[in-house]
């Protein structure tokens, strides 16, 4: 299904449990990527909080983006007896086994922040518009830079979906520039520690550099300590996450801007169709479903706290 194509959401959200009748009782399992990286914790934390007000209890556990890890938590949150798994996942093609599996078991799953390449598996993959908000941070960035100069972009991790997503939207916003030009390309993962590591290595051939716009706020605080170590806090960065250390940076005059994914709300909204679908037999939505990213600036990042914006 195409982007276009798919039920669009706002960064509020939309919540399906209805007042007045009683919760269903229960295991929801949570799982997620390391909780090393705020973004996942946040997922974590709001998933449990939630799942805990509507009377269920929880368990959560981390994958490590280890599809083999992840496929040991499924097994494990089926021999629980969970009513329900809530999954930010370790791979889209390695996922879609453990999710079958689950659903066998009459287990549903709910897929947060990345999709997997089969529908009709999981009841909900509610995800981030990830090329709206790269667009988001490509304008912003573009706009820094004056429309011209030496960039790098620094690009998640292969198997994520998202890595791919986000570079293609920020692409189809810098290539309209002909006098931006990215004098290199680099993965790292998604790690703070490999983004240090290739930001010393690219500033090492391609001193003249201007900006980096990376896939994520981890990679991008990775770069900016590289370049603050350099003595290179001219060269303008962009994340993307929104996560409370980048808006620290951002307030402190270092990163110049990310992007909010409203991780937080993103896992409340799949515990809540979880217990929608568990009373229900059904969410009432589609299972494809995108939450926009908000642009944080200067603007705006005092309103900003562990992935939520204040109105």
């Amino acid at each position: 299904m195409s982007l276009k194509r798919r039920l669009m959401i706002s960064a509020l959200g939309l919540a399906v449990a209805m007042p007045g009748i009683a919760a269903a009782e229960g295991l929801i399992a949570i799982i997620t990527p390391s909780h090393d990286n705020p973004f996942f914790k946040a997922e974590a934390v709001g998933a449990e909080a939630r799942a805990q007000e509507l009377g269920y209890e929880t368990v959560v556990m981390v994958h490590d983006d280890d599809p083999n890890k992840q496929s040991e938590l499924y097994n494990t949150a089926i021999a629980r007896g969970a009513v329900a798994i809530i999954l930010d996942n370790a791979g889209a093609d390695a996922t879609v086994a453990a999710v079958q599996r689950a659903k066998d078991a009459g287990i549903p799953s709910f897929l947060i922040d990345r999709e997997i390449k089969e529908s009709g598996i999981a009841v909900s993959q509610i995800v981030s518009n990830n090329y709206q908000g790269a667009q988001l941070g490509a304008e912003e960035f573009v706009r820094l830079m004056g429309e011209t100069g030496q960039y790098a972009e620094l690009l998640g991790r292969e198997a994520d979906t998202n890595a791919g997503i986000r570079s293609s939207g920020y692409h189809d916003i810098i290539d309209q520039y002909p006098d931006m030009e990215m004098a290199a390309q680099q993965t790292a993962n998604w790690s703070q520690t490999e983004a240090y590591t290739v930001m010393e290595t690219i500033l090492q051939a391609q001193p003249d550099i201007k900006g980096v716009i990376s896939g994520n706020d981890t990679m991008a605080m990775g770069a900016w300590a590289a370049l603050e170590a350099a003595g290179r806090t001219d060269v303008i960065v962009v994340g993307f996450d929104g996560s409370n250390d980048v808006r620290d940076s951002i307030k402190a005059g270092g990163i110049k801007a990310t992007v909010l994914q409203p991780a937080f709300r993103q896992a409340q909204l799949a515990v809540e169709q979880a217990d929608a679908y568990l009373r229900n037999g059904t969410t009432g939505l589609e299972e494809k479903q995108l939450m926009d990213c908000v642009l944080i600036n200067g603007d705006n990042a005092d309103k900003l706290e562990t992935f939520a914006l204040a109105e």
